[in-house]
């Protein structure tokens, strides 16, 4: 007979990402940590905030964060969506990731035809 299977504790690879609620041309997002293969609303470990893209009346757009879970999550090696850590960011509780699309600035190209034709 085979002997029996040893259940060895594997890291669970985790995410802090977004869940979309709200209605139609209404979202709003629950910021929570969950194994990375659920699905995006589907089973979380825990959540830990919301964010409100739409702007208020102050014109602000609004979240909330438990920060003291925030940084439990990240210390033990829970990586956050772009989205995540962009607004993570903003909060000042890591450092803001570099920016992406029209504000960012564009890095020289140094490949491809603009180096061959330096080169010759």
């Amino acid at each position: 007979a085979n002997p029996p299977r040893r259940h060895t504790a594997r890291a669970m690879p985790v995410r802090i990402r977004l869940a979309r609620y709200g209605h139609r041309n209404l979202p709003f997002y629950r910021i929570y940590v969950a194994d990375s293969r659920a699905p995006r609303d589907g089973r979380h470990i825990e959540i830990i905030g919301h964010y409100d893209p739409k702007p208020e009346i102050d014109g602000n757009k609004h979240m909330g964060l438990k920060v003291d879970r925030a940084k439990y999550w990240l210390s033990v090696g829970a990586q956050p969506s772009d989205t995540v850590a962009r607004l993570f960011g903003q909060a000042g509780i890591i450092p803001a990731p570099p920016k992406k699309g029209v504000g960012a600035k564009k890095v020289p190209w140094t490949r491809g035809f603009a180096a061959s034709a330096a080169s010759r």
